[in-house]
Parts: C-alpha cells; sequence; structure tokens
C-alpha cells in the first residue's frame, strides 16, 4: 500500500510547530499538504474581504513552503466531504490527518468527511494544535466546563504547557517527497487545482494594505517585535489605541499562520529571563490575554449554542429596538460621537479595530442604540481581518451582558472612555479628520459649539446616552426577572 499521507490545512496555515503535521512526517517522508476553499465558509455576505486575502497570502506562503521542501500544497474548491474523499482515493493516500477546530460548522463538517474516509478504508487521524489544552484537559471539580474566566484561567495555568513540535524545516527536509508527475495530473483529474486563486478571483476585494504580511515568516517577525519592545509596556499601553500597544497577532493565531506553543514560549522566555517584577506583571497581563482567547474556544466547543445566540436566558427574548436607520449610523461612524465613529472608521478602513474600541462600540450599539449584539457581531465578522467565531462571539456577548462571566450591568460611557483612553485626541482626530481643528476638551465630549458644527461635516448625536443608559437599564430589569 502507499505511504503517502494526506495533510488536510485549515487553521493551521504553517509548516512549523504543527502537531498534526509532526506526526504525519514521523509515519512517513511522502507527505501532501491539501486546503479546500469550503463553500460554506466563503459566502461573500458574511466573510471579510481583508480575511480572505490574508488567507490567501498565507495560503500562497505555505505552497512555497511545501515546494521547497520537495512536496506540493492541493487546493480545492468543493464540498470537503465529497472532495477529499475522491482525493486522497485517487493518489491512493493511505491515510487523512488533520487538526481539529473548536466551532459547531468544522465539527459537523470533520465528522462527515471521517465517515466518508471510513467508507474508503483510508485511515483517519486527529489532533488538537491550536490550543495549549484541549477542551476535556481543562475541567472544574464536578468534571464539568468552566463558565467563568477567573477559575478557568487559574485552572488553565496551572497545568504544564507542551513545547514547540519540530516539522518539516528541521526533520530530515531533503527526505521528504510529494508526488511523481503521473501522481498529480491524477489529483488535477480529482479536483486539485494547478494555480492558487487569488482573492480577488473568488470575489472577495480588498485593496488597502493588510495589518499583518502573510505567511508564518512575518507571524514571527511581529512576534519577535512585540517581545522586544511593547511587551513590557503592554498593561499600560494596551488600552490607549493611538498607541501601537499590542501584539496585533490575532490574524495570525485565527489562522494559525504561527503555532500557539510557539507563541506561549516565547512569553515564557520573557519570564524566566526578567529581572523586575513590573516587567513580569506586563508579560503575565498578556498571558492572560492569550488564556481569555482559549476560554472563548472551549466555551464555544463545549456549547455549541452560544454561536446561535445568547448564554443568559435574560436575553434570549430581549425587547432590542433595532432601528436599522441608527444601525447604518453605526456601521458607517456616523453617530455624532467621536470616539465612537473614529473606531467603526478604523474597521472599515483598515478590516482591524483596537481591542478597547471594540468594547465601547459594542457597548454603544447594545446599550446606548439598544440594537441587538448579534448584529454588530455578524458586522464585525464581514470586516475584521481577524474575525474569528468564537473570539468575536465572545467579545459581544461580553459587552452586551448576555454572556458568561457577567459582572454587573457594564454599560461604557464613551465621553468618558475618550476621556480616558485618547486624552489628546489623537485618535480621534487620525480616524475623523473633520474634527480635527475642534478644541479637545469639545472634541472628546463631542459637544461641540452649535455655531462651529454648522460648518462642520459631522453629524449631530443620533441618540442621547443618559437617556438611552437609563432605557436599557429598565429593559434589563424587567428582563432579569426572569434570568
Amino acid at each position: 500500500m502507499s505511504d503517502l499521507i494526506l495533510f488536510w490545512h485549515r487553521r493551521d496555515l504553517r509548516i512549523c510547530d504543527n502537531i498534526g503535521l509532526a506526526a504525519a512526517r514521523q509515519q512517513s517522508p511522502k507527505i501532501v499538504g491539501l486546503f479546500c476553499l469550503d463553500r460554506h465558509l466563503l459566502n461573500l455576505d458574511d466573510v471579510a474581504p481583508a480575511r480572505v486575502t490574508y488567507m490567501m497570502g498565507c495560503l500562497q506562503k505555505l505552497q512555497q513552503s511545501y515546494a521547497e521542501s520537495g512536496s506540493q500544497l492541493l487546493i480545492i474548491q468543493d464540498e470537503p466531504s465529497e472532495a477529499i474523499p475522491r482525493l486522497a482515493t485517487a493518489i491512493n493516500a493511505k491515510a487523512v490527518f488533520w487538526n481539529l477546530d473548536v466551532e459547531p460548522y468544522a465539527k459537523k463538517r470533520d465528522l462527515a468527511v471521517s465517515n466518508a474516509l471510513a467508507q474508503t478504508g483510508i485511515q483517519v487521524k486527529n489532533f488538537w494544535d491550536q490550543l495549549l489544552h484541549a477542551p476535556e484537559e481543562i475541567r472544574t471539580g464536578t468534571g464539568n466546563p468552566y463558565t467563568v474566566y477567573t477559575p478557568f484561567w487559574k485552572k488553565w495555568n496551572s497545568l504544564p504547557k507542551t513545547q514547540p513540535v519540530e516539522t518539516l524545516p528541521i526533520i530530515s527536509l531533503e527526505e521528504m517527497t510529494g508526488l511523481s508527475a503521473a501522481e498529480a495530473e491524477i489529483a488535477r483529474q480529482a479536483g486539485a487545482m494547478e494555480i492558487l486563486p487569488s482573492a480577488r478571483d473568488l470575489g472577495f476585494i480588498w485593496e488597502n494594505p493588510l495589518l499583518i504580511e502573510p505567511g508564518e515568516n512575518a507571524a514571527q517577525e511581529k512576534l519577535e517585535y512585540f517581545c522586544d519592545l511593547a511587551i513590557y509596556e503592554y498593561q499600560d499601553q494596551r488600552n490607549f489605541p493611538i498607541i501601537n500597544g499590542t501584539s496585533q497577532l490575532s490574524p495570525a493565531l485565527k489562522f494559525g499562520a504561527i503555532g500557539i506553543r510557539t507563541v506561549w514560549q516565547a512569553t515564557q522566555i520573557l519570564m524566566d529571563n526578567c529581572r523586575n517584577e513590573e516587567g513580569r506583571t506586563n508579560i503575565r497581563t498578556w498571558q492572560q490575554e492569550l488564556a481569555w482567547r482559549e476560554f472563548y474556544q472551549h466555551a464555544m466547543y463545549n456549547f455549541p449554542e452560544l454561536a446561535d445566540g445568547p448564554y443568559r436566558q435574560a436575553f434570549k427574548d430581549f425587547p432590542w429596538e433595532n432601528d436599522e436607520k441608527l444601525f447604518q449610523a453605526w456601521c458607517r461612524g456616523k453617530t455624532g460621537y467621536p470616539i465612537v465613529d473614529a473606531a467603526m472608521r478604523q474597521l472599515n478602513q483598515t478590516g482591524w479595530m483596537h481591542n478597547r474600541c471594540r468594547m465601547i462600540v459594542a457597548s454603544f450599539l447594545t446599550k446606548d442604540l439598544i440594537i441587538n449584539w448579534q448584529w454588530g457581531e455578524k458586522y464585525f465578522m464581514q470586516k475584521l481581518i481577524d474575525g474569528d467565531l468564537s473570539a468575536n462571539n465572545g467579545g459581544w456577548q461580553w459587552s452586551a451582558s448576555s454572556g458568561m462571566d457577567p459582572k454587573p450591568l457594564r454599560i461604557f460611557n464613551p465621553v468618558s472612555q475618550a476621556q480616558k483612553f485618547d486624552p489628546e485626541g489623537e485618535y480621534i482626530r487620525h480616524w475623523v479628520p473633520e474634527l480635527r481643528r475642534v478644541d479637545t476638551k469639545l472634541l472628546l465630549t463631542g459637544n461641540i459649539l452649535p455655531l462651529e458644527r454648522k460648518f462642520l461635516p459631522y453629524p449631530d448625536r443620533v441618540v442621547d446616552h443618559n437617556e438611552q443608559q437609563r432605557k436599557f437599564k429598565e429593559l434589563y430589569k424587567q428582563q432579569k426577572i426572569v434570568d
């Protein structure tokens, strides 16, 4: 029988520190990569052009890595449960390996592919790669999944972390082989594309620069830059959107252009070499953000119903007002609240938004405009380069007070948030240029003088924050009775 193993890439678009790929390489020198352009995940109405552009760039880099290794990354565009068994059978693969995912659709898809491959007699092997700890590893004393972050963090942090795994560039690279010319022709006949399409070919047009260059080398450089500089001031600077104080690795983590073990190891090396408590505190704060990422992924795995609605009973029938006109003002950055408008314009123009601003605009949509958080969740997924179901859903439910780990009702005041986190108005002036000449105090409050506003192409406030706050609290109070 053939010794060829087909490795199905999904959220692991890299060669290094790839658990499933390393396991395949240990079993056979003949590894061929595969990526499926799944139509279910490339719906033009629900997917951000920036995200697809980044993904296709990562695939291009991955193809180059396979070619340099003497093998191929095959691309197919079809129903995975039909195309993968057909291709695996055609090229006489003895097994198909892949790394697991937490999302409901991915779990359903993978089961269908596994069942189809089982009917052909082709072996299937799966691995956890995108998490430092698989969902089954983190449980309460009673064996249940955690629904509150703090105890999750304590348990998660107490467990030893796996080191990065060695893969193709390290283990006998010259021994790796791919398809012969005849086998490659058979693969093409079975549906494999000869040329990787571009995002534009798929209907996704993105003309602006990307937040991060595609590929694992760019992700590694981004990590090293952050660890050399920004991480030591992370706790203080991460909340100021005008400062480049975050890692900006979220797109790379979304698509697995960098391994999570590689990222964690980098933080541990810094921690071991750090000689002051302030530095260790900053490093630990970023480690806790990595744990938040896993908390939301574990939540999605253990409670797949989160993808379709709120976690808390009080929000299952919440009387959202859902005013379409107000929603469009929010989407376009035309609410009359400068910090909100700056953040939305940053999202629309760059495909990314600073995390502090994500919380501000999410609170404003749900608590000021009283619009269902799922409207905002969908809009973010239509725009974000790092759009991820688990993180996006978790963040929106946190902001709406509908999700796990709820504290007393959170309502962000857009004026006080601007005053605290953009005190000089630099962020606002950058993204809302029509307000550049407005006095800083007036700029932050949004209370622009009537005479001055008359000559500015900037809208009046669409709602009054104090009035909407009182209205939302009353609605929340009535609904909480049934929670």
